[in-house]
């Protein structure tokens, strides 16, 4: 992209709805403030979080530009930011402000993570901010997952859930268990660090755990709570199914000895820019030395619409990138 160039291409979301709504636009291209990198994005990630943001489930202002993970090289630097330099290749999390699907975007210092010299390829680069830095975030800062602990992720063969079958193996975790929602998924799922991967509605047979994770939402939601052992903890981290929510007694959890928690990264990274960057870093340096996997697809992002509704099925495995030269 020449430096020259006051205006960029991007996809915006002009009103709340279905993916047809997402549309091509040219917008001035931003700068960065203090302590802000600026970066040419040449891939982003693609999310079912773009999806609830793009139906209005997120209150966000009309229009704006989706996409909360990046990968390209850092354009500019703002004033007071440190170790970060222009060309620098990166992976970053955009989640705060939004943007990614464009050619240029604008971050916190805080949420990037340098590649140089690792040997990751910008689109492997681009899949790993959102889910892998959010797998480390659910095991260790919310659930505290403890050496030995038995682990089960519901939606194994997403792009998150993919992750955190893997997150879970290098915190330690002993036995690791996924759910998935098709009989298709499961050899897909067992490549990601999982001991046993099973059908959703056949995991009543599977035991009890110290942490479930739920993306899921709905029947999901009741069964991971029963599959709780006593001092088990459930995360909740979102709603894939669009179900109702699942109201869940403080009694039942007084009786049982469970926690329930939830976690929110965009929610999390405004307020703790800091400590999402260093769990970004981790997840990075973990895919460099093999230890972290990611399956990706790239699409041009002239598909972008294509994307989300393939994301909506729920047919999807891994991870689809989108190249944002592609436009």
């Amino acid at each position: 992209m020449n430096s020259d160039r006051t205006h960029m291409n991007a996809v915006i979301v002009p009103e709340f709805g279905e993916a047809d709504v997402l549309r091509p636009a040219t917008l001035p291209i931003p700068e960065p403030g203090p302590g802000q990198v600026a970066i040419d994005v040449a891939y982003a990630g693609a999310n079912f979080a773009e999806i609830l943001y793009r139906r209005g489930v997120v209150d966000v202002p009309l229009p704006f530009v989706p996409g909360i993970e990046v990968a390209g090289r850092i354009r500019a630097v703002g004033e007071g930011v440190e170790g970060l330099t222009a060309g620098q290749p990166v992976a970053a999390l955009t989640i705060v402000g939004s943007g990614g699907y464009a050619e240029v975007v604008v971050t916190s210092a805080e949420l990037i993570a340098p590649l140089d010299g690792l040997g990751i390829g910008l689109d492997v680069a681009a899949a790993l901010p959102s889910n892998s830095t959010t797998a480390f975030l659910v095991l260790d800062r919310v659930a505290r997952v403890e050496p030995g602990e038995s682990v089960l992720v519901h939606a194994a063969a997403g792009g998150v859930g993919s992750q955190l079958g893997q997150a879970a193996r290098l915190l330690g975790a002993g036995r690791v268990v996924g759910t998935v929602g098709s009989e298709a998924k499961i050899e897909i799922a067992k490549r990601f660090g999982y001991d046993e991967v099973v059908q959703r509605d056949q995991m009543a047979d599977a035991g009890e755990f110290d942490i479930v994770v739920d993306m899921v939402g709905g029947p999901a939601r009741r069964a991971g709570l029963d599959r709780l052992a006593p001092m088990g903890r459930l995360v909740v981290m979102g709603n894939a199914s669009g179900a109702e929510d699942v109201g869940i007694p403080a009694n039942e959890l007084w009786f049982t000895n469970k926690t329930v928690s939830g976690f929110n990264l965009a929610a999390f990274s405004a307020a703790q820019p800091a400590e999402t960057g260093q769990a970004l870093r981790r997840a990075v340096a973990a895919a460099a030395t093999g230890d972290l996997r990611v399956r990706t697809e790239v699409l041009p992002l002239a598909r972008v619409v294509e994307a989300h509704r393939r994301i909506e099925s729920g047919t999807t495995t891994g991870k689809l990138v989108l190249d944002i030269a592609a436009l």
